[in-house]
């Protein structure tokens, strides 16, 4: 009920025996309004025939009709409620019936998917996915290889926590809008390093996903996942091959400590200064052991602490805690 509509019923409520140009009167609207407004109470129940004047009218008591008006809006709400279950049911269905339409073909632990569009949003969803770490080799070049998005999913990646290594070509230090992604990149702790060839396009998800292209002479054919453990070994053999010959582009030294935290290593700083074994952190933060440990282990190296107490002093210095 608006303001409008509540006026007019109140006015019914405290002089019962007026007529509707009187009620305009009292509410000061027009008299056409107020008679669409008193519609509007018919359709609520508020406004009913007088039981002794069949001709008559009076405003329900608010007790009696506001209380039917809530139980009614009430029961539209569980009824919305449960279509929009139904809805969420019927989007997860959806969803899985688009991945089984993103995969041209799938047997085992492999995944085709055809076109550059498919793979792209087939490897958002893996990234989403990703818990630990995440590696690439990108050979593009630095126009298609650095994201065009003020806000890229290495960012994203990187807040929550992920070991981020990435290998770009020699050929992007000629860019500087290029470098100066690297440069976020290295400030937020990912590794970036620069090689003067690179074979295919390779990622990495957690040392147990490796997506590839499908064909790396035509980047738009598409890409293939790979989930079986000889291919990922043979995919991590690659990668740590360049990675291994690569040159850093940044010294260690030059990251930035002050870089903010993300929300979950400032909780994680917060428990472990009250106490908190890693167990109890991950139990309160919702997060693996593995991941609680590694935001610990992440934090001590970037503030170069070898055990708990140095981890804490040196977080106490910069305000963290």
């Amino acid at each position: 009920m608006d303001e409008a509509t509540f006026a007019v019923y109140h006015a019914l409520l405290s002089h019962p025996d007026s007529t509707p140009e009187q009620i305009a009167a009292l509410v000061d609207r027009p008299a056409a309004e107020v008679q669409d407004l008193m519609d509007k109470l018919r359709r609520l129940e508020l406004l009913v025939p007088t039981w002794t004047n069949p001709d008559g009218e009076h405003a329900v008591h608010p007790r009696v009709g506001l209380t039917g008006l809530a139980e009614r809006r009430r029961t539209e709400l569980n009824k919305a409620l449960g279509e929009l279950k139904e809805a969420e049911a019927s989007a997860e269905v959806i969803a899985e019936q688009y991945n089984e339409l993103l995969t041209s073909r799938s047997s085992g632990d492999v995944e085709v998917l055809k076109g550059r569009a498919n793979a792209s949003r087939r490897i958002e969803e893996l990234a989403l996915k990703t818990r630990d770490t995440s590696w690439g080799l990108v050979p593009a070049h630095f126009d298609d290889a650095v994201p065009r998005a003020e806000r890229s999913p290495d960012f994203e990646l990187l807040g929550r926590g992920i070991k981020m290594r990435t290998v770009y070509l020699q050929s992007m230090t000629a860019s500087k809008l290029a470098v100066e992604y690297a440069e976020t990149i290295h400030r937020l702790g990912g590794e970036v390093r620069v090689t003067p060839t690179l074979p295919m396009r390779l990622l990495i998800f957690d040392q147990e996903i490796a997506v590839m292209p499908m064909d790396p002479e035509t980047p738009t054919a598409g890409a293939v996942i790979h989930r079986t453990p000889a291919v990922v070994s043979v995919a991590l053999a690659l990668f740590d091959a360049y990675w291994s010959r690569a040159t850093e582009m940044f010294d260690a030294d030059d990251r930035d400590d002050e870089t903010p935290l993300t929300p979950h290593e400032a909780e994680v700083l917060r428990l472990l200064a009250g106490g908190a074994k890693d167990e109890q952190v991950a139990r309160l933060l919702g997060i693996s052991l593995r991941t609680a440990r590694r935001i610990t282990a992440n934090l001590s190296e970037r503030l170069d602490a070898a055990s708990r107490f140095e981890l804490g002093v040196a977080a106490a210095k910069r305000g963290w805690v």
